[in-house]
C-alpha cells in the first residue's frame, strides 16, 4: 500500500464511519450493523496506529482521549444559560403571551413547542466545524469545562457534518446530556449481575457521570446529548427556532424528534395535553414542555426579566397526585441548625415509587395548611422528584385531631436544646450555634474513630476545611484535591497527599460506621450495628417506615421518629445522592464469630485493652455491647476497680460473671 493508499483509506473509514453515526442517532435509521461499524471502526484504528502522523483530532478513534484530571476549570459562558420560568396551566400561557403583546405592539406570534428534557444542561463550542470545548451550565454564567468527557459521548459529532455556514467560525451548541431509560436499566441489570449496587434515577447518574475526572470511566456509561439551541456570533445566520432545529439535524446533531410550531395558544394547549398523555413512552425523562416564541429577532427584543428570558416559558405538567394518613410530624435538624417538620404518612406510590415522608418546611406552613396527625391529606411530588403535602381533605378530618403546637414540639423532641427564631426568617434555629459550627462538629464525628476512623482529620484540618469553604457537607471530602489543600497554610505536599489518601481509602466503609457516622440523633454505635443488621443496606433502612423500626431490638419511637427525620429531611437525601455520585459505596457484611448472638457489659479497667477497644472486639466476633446490664445480658466482664452496681444487677438477673482472661479465652 503506498502512503497515499493508507491516507485514502483511513479518510473513506472516518466518512462511512461518520455516517454510520449521523443515520443511527440523529435519523434514528440504520444503514448497516452494529458489528459491522465495530469491524470498521477496528480497522480505523488499526490503520492510525500504523500511520500515526495521519491521525487528527476528530477522528472517531479519538473520543476517549487524555488522562483523568485533578479538577475542572470554571469557564464563563459567551452568553448566560439562564433558566425559563415555570407556568401550570393555560391562564399562565395567555398572560405570558399578553405581556408579550404589550412589548411587541402589532405584532403576531408564531411559537415553537419541544419537550423539556431531565438532565443535565451543557454547551458545546465547535469552532470551523470541529469540536472545541463543552461547558456545564453551572451557576449559569460560570460552569466547568468537561470537553474530554463530553467527547466520549457517541452521538455527539467531532466534527459538525456538511460544509455549510455553520462549519465555518464558532458555533455553539446546547443541549440536555441524559441517560436514555433503557441504557439505564440495561447498565442497572448488568451491576446487578455482577453484585455491584444499582444507581437511583437516570438524571442524578448522568449528573453525576459527566463530572467524573477520568473520561474512561465515562466511556463506559452510555450518555446521550440532545440539542435544542444553536448560537451564532451572527444573529442573522438563524432566523427561527424552527430552521434552528433543522439545521441541528443537518449538521449531525440529534433533536429530541419531539418539536412543533404552531401559530395560536389553542393549537399550543393541544399539544401540550397531547404530550401529557404520551411523553411516558418517550426514551427520556421528562417534566414539561418548553414554549417559546419561534421569531428569534421577537425573541431577542422581549430580552431578559430577572434571570428568565420573556420570550419563553416552561410549562410543568401537574405531578401525579395520591391520598395518605399523615401518622406522625417529627422535627428533623439539619446542618445549619434549622429545625425542619417532616410528615410520616402510611406509605403511598406516587409518580412511579413508594413514598412514606414528605419535608413541612417550616412551622408558617404547616399553620397555613392546618396540617394534623390523622389527617388524610393530597401527595404529589414536585417536579416529578420531590414528595410535597399539597393540602388536606378536611372532610376525613378525625374529630380527636389536635393543631400542631410546633413550640411544644420542639421542646417535646429536643428537651436539650434551645430554638429561637430571628426576625422575620420562618425557621426555628438551634440558639447559639452557626451553620459552619454545627458542620465543623458534625465533620470531626464523621471522621472519628468509633466512626470512618478518617486518618489525619482531626479537629484542626476540619476547621482549615471548613473556614477556608472547601466543604459544605461530609460528601465534599471526597471532592478533595491535593492542590485544594496546598492552598492552606496548614499543608505541605507530604500532609496533603496523606489526607487525601486516607479520605480515599473509606470510600468503601462497613455500613454500620457509615450509619454512625451519619450523626443521626440518638443512633449511638451499637444501635447502628443493631439497624444495619436488621435492614442489611442504607436503601432499604432509609425507606424504613416508624413501625419497621420499633421492631429492631434496642429501637423505641425517639429513635424510629429521629432516623425517620434524619432521611426525610431534603438536604440529607441531597448528602446521600452526593455520596453516590462520588462513588462512596458502604459496605454491609454479616458479622458471625466466636460470640454471636451473646451480649456484653463491661465494667471496671481492664488490663490488655481499653473499654472501647474491648467493645469494638465483641462486635467484630458477632457480639453485642451493651452500656448498662439487663434481664437480656449474658456476660458482665468485669475487670479491676469494678463498682458494686453493676455486678449487683448482674446477680439480680443471673448474668454470669467473667474475668479479662475468661473473656480474651471466648473472643
Amino acid at each position: 500500500m503506498t502512503q497515499s493508499q493508507p491516507k485514502d483509506r483511513i479518510s473513506k473509514l472516518r466518512e462511512l464511519i461518520n455516517e454510520y453515526r449521523y443515520a443511527y442517532h440523529v435519523l434514528n435509521e440504520s444503514i448497516m450493523s452494529e458489528a459491522a461499524a465495530d469491524s470498521l471502526k477496528h480497522e480505523l484504528s488499526q490503520l492510525e496506529s500504523a500511520h500515526p502522523e495521519l491521525i487528527t483530532p476528530d477522528s472517531p478513534t479519538q473520543r476517549v482521549a487524555g488522562v483523568a484530571l485533578d479538577k475542572f476549570a470554571k469557564i464563563e459562558h459567551k452568553v448566560p444559560m439562564i433558566s425559563l420560568n415555570d407556568v401550570f396551566d393555560e391562564k399562565e400561557v395567555e398572560a405570558w403571551i399578553g405581556r408579550m403583546d404589550k412589548l411587541l405592539p402589532g405584532s403576531t406570534h408564531e411559537f415553537l413547542c419541544d419537550i423539556k428534557m431531565d438532565g443535565l444542561a451543557c454547551a458545546i463550542v465547535y469552532q470551523d466545524g470541529v469540536l472545541h470545548q463543552a461547558i456545564t451550565r453551572g451557576d449559569s454564567r460560570v460552569g466547568e469545562d468537561v470537553t474530554m468527557n463530553v467527547r466520549t459521548i457517541e452521538n455527539i459529532p467531532l466534527r459538525l457534518r456538511g460544509t455549510g455556514p455553520f462549519t465555518i467560525g464558532r458555533t455553539e451548541i446546547r443541549g440536555e446530556i441524559v441517560m436514555l431509560k433503557k441504557d439505564f436499566d440495561e447498565l442497572n441489570a448488568r451491576r446487578e449481575a455482577e453484585g455491584q449496587p444499582t444507581f437511583k434515577n437516570p438524571r442524578n447518574l448522568a449528573a453525576g457521570t459527566i463530572r467524573q475526572l477520568d473520561p474512561k470511566l465515562v466511556a463506559e456509561r452510555p450518555l446521550t446529548f440532545i440539542g435544542y439551541d444553536m448560537l451564532r456570533d451572527n444573529p442573522d445566520d438563524i432566523m427561527s427556532n424552527s430552521e434552528m432545529y433543522e439545521s441541528l439535524k443537518a449538521i449531525g446533531i440529534a433533536t429530541s424528534g419531539q418539536h412543533k410550531t404552531f401559530e395560536n395558544l389553542a393549537d399550543v394547549m393541544t399539544y401540550v395535553h397531547e404530550l401529557d398523555q404520551t411523553r411516558t413512552a418517550l426514551p427520556f425523562n421528562t417534566d414539561g414542555l418548553v414554549i417559546k416564541v419561534n421569531d428569534r429577532q421577537q425573541f431577542s427584543k422581549l430580552g431578559v426579566v430577572g434571570k428568565s428570558p420573556r420570550g419563553a416559558v416552561a410549562y410543568k405538567y401537574a405531578a401525579e397526585e395520591a391520598t395518605t394518613v399523615v401518622r406522625d410530624i417529627v422535627i428533623s435538624i439539619g446542618r445549619t441548625g434549622a429545625a425542619t417538620p417532616v410528615a410520616v404518612f402510611d406509605p403511598v406510590d406516587v409518580a412511579g415509587t413508594t413514598v412514606q415522608h414528605a419535608s413541612l418546611h417550616n412551622a408558617d406552613e404547616i399553620a397555613r395548611k392546618d396540617i394534623r396527625v390523622g389527617d388524610t391529606v393530597i401527595i404529589y411530588k414536585a417536579g416529578d422528584i420531590i414528595p410535597q403535602v399539597e393540602r388536606v381533605l378536611t372532610e376525613l378530618r378525625p374529630k380527636s385531631t389536635k393543631t400542631f403546637d410546633y413550640q411544644d414540639e420542639l421542646k417535646r423532641q429536643y428537651p436539650e436544646l434551645e430554638f429561637e427564631r430571628v426576625g422575620s426568617d420562618v425557621v426555628y434555629r438551634v440558639k447559639g450555634a452557626s451553620g459552619p459550627v454545627l458542620l465543623k462538629r458534625a465533620l470531626e464525628h464523621f471522621a472519628s474513630r468509633g466512626a470512618l476512623d478518617i486518618d489525619t482529620l482531626g479537629e484542626k484540618n476540619v476547621v482549615a476545611l471548613v473556614d477556608a469553604g472547601l466543604v459544605s457537607d461530609f460528601a465534599d471530602i471526597y471532592a478533595l484535591k491535593k492542590e485544594d489543600l496546598l492552598n492552606l497554610e496548614r499543608f505541605a505536599d507530604i500532609s496533603a497527599t496523606k489526607l487525601i489518601e486516607a479520605i480515599h481509602q473509606k470510600k468503601n466503609p462497613p455500613l454500620e460506621r457509615f450509619v454512625y457516622a451519619l450523626g443521626i440523633r440518638h443512633v449511638g454505635t451499637q444501635t447502628a450495628i443493631d439497624l444495619v443488621h436488621h435492614f442489611e443496606s442504607l436503601d432499604k433502612l432509609s425507606h424504613a417506615t416508624i413501625d419497621e423500626l420499633r421492631n429492631v431490638e434496642g429501637v423505641g419511637e425517639v429513635v424510629a421518629e429521629s432516623v425517620v427525620a434524619w432521611f426525610a429531611d431534603e438536604d440529607n437525601q441531597i448528602l446521600l445522592r452526593k455520596f453516590n455520585e462520588l462513588e462512596v459505596s458502604p459496605v454491609y457484611k454479616k458479622q458471625t464469630g466466636a460470640l454471636t448472638g451473646k451480649k456484653f457489659v463491661v465494667t471496671g479497667t481492664l488490663e490488655t485493652m481499653g473499654r472501647d477497644e474491648a467493645a469494638e472486639k465483641i462486635r467484630g466476633a458477632g457480639g453485642t455491647f451493651q452500656s448498662s446490664v439487663g434481664k437480656d445480658t449474658d456476660y458482665l466482664v468485669a475487670g479491676g476497680k469494678v463498682g458494686g452496681s453493676k455486678l449487683k444487677k448482674a446477680e439480680q438477673y443471673g448474668t454470669k460473671v467473667i474475668s479479662e482472661k475468661e473473656f480474651i479465652e471466648l473472643l
